[in-house]
């Protein structure tokens, strides 16, 4: 009975007894001495285990979400439509969002809120990261028109606002890419179908006012601002910008009231020394950040 008293589990460092050595383990210094601390612990572990196993059996309440707007997929406490235009505004051009499926569940996303000032059948969202006639025949007879644009950056990008002065055929129909910038770059060249519209892109000095999420360089765009842009001028109306901007800059405005940080972009924070991370050593990765640095786009 004294050497129950005395045991202690193999984590107590005090359960070591007179003149035994430290090489000895606590259980084998117990067998030593007949103890019966071990079957003591095999009892307890063996009633922890059954409450453990009781845990399994108590009922899972499912995680209730905040009831969300049907209107611009916020929050209702957070509702934006108080931003939105009254009525989806009136345009003629049909705008195709390719987003990527990783886009869908974030919670600061800007394509429900474009999706909210536009009609429906002006604005459609088509989720996915690859695509083909098989898959989706309306997008393929969309990207085979000849009046069909895609927006995204490159060295074959026509200015929007030069081409459509140019072009015998007035665009109808627009495409833009919803992703980060590595995303929309997988979807953009893994898909052949996108590369059969006249690729375009914005020639514009405007910075981005979606300030709560960090963008490569000053001049990126999130796919909300670059709809607004590319609308007014194929609408050749100002007024469609300034109504697609308000919900964001009213989203950015709540969220730095409520603690979130105005998120600079990498090509600030490596001009100005304060990029927080070591430069890559990859060689490709590190030509990026230097072009970032020189303010060359990539």
């Amino acid at each position: 009975m004294e050497l129950q008293k005395e045991a202690r589990t193999p984590r107590d460092p005090v359960a070591r007894l007179p003149g035994a050595s430290r090489s000895q383990k606590p259980d084998e210094e117990e067998r030593r001495e007949g103890g019966s601390a071990p079957a003591a612990t095999a009892l307890d572990a063996e009633a922890d285990g059954a409450s453990v196993d009781g845990l399994w059996e108590l009922p899972v309440e499912p995680a209730e979400r905040r009831p969300e707007c049907s209107r611009c997929s916020r929050p209702q406490k957070v509702c934006l439509c108080p931003f939105l235009p009254v009525h989806p505004l009136h345009i003629s051009t049909h705008l195709y969002i390719i987003q990527h499926p990783a886009e869908e569940n974030k919670v600061l996303r800007t394509v429900p809120l474009l999706a909210a000032c536009l009609p429906q059948d002006k604005c459609k969202v088509k989720i996915g990261r690859r695509f083909s006639e098989e898959r989706d025949p309306e997008l393929s007879t969309v990207c085979r028109k000849s009046d069909t644009l895609i927006l995204y950056p490159g060295a074959e990008a026509a200015n929007l606002e030069e081409f459509i002065l140019d072009s015998p055929i007035y665009p109808s129909t627009i495409i833009i890419i919803d992703g980060t910038w590595s995303q929309a770059k997988d979807i953009f060249y893994k898909n052949s179908l996108f590369r059969l519209p006249k690729q375009v892109q914005l020639k514009t000095s405007i910075s981005s006012q979606y300030v709560i999420r960090a963008q490569p360089t000053n001049r990126c765009l999130s796919t909300l601002e670059c709809a607004a842009v590319a609308l007014s001028i194929l609408e050749k109306n100002n007024y469609i910008q300034e109504t697609l901007l308000r919900p964001l800059q009213a989203l950015c405005s709540f969220q730095l009231q409520h603690g979130a940080q105005i998120r600079l972009s990498k090509e600030h924070l490596l001009k100005n020394g304060l990029y927080p991370k070591p430069m890559p050593k990859n060689k490709r990765k590190l030509r990026k950040m230097e072009l970032l640095m020189n303010s060359i786009k990539i």
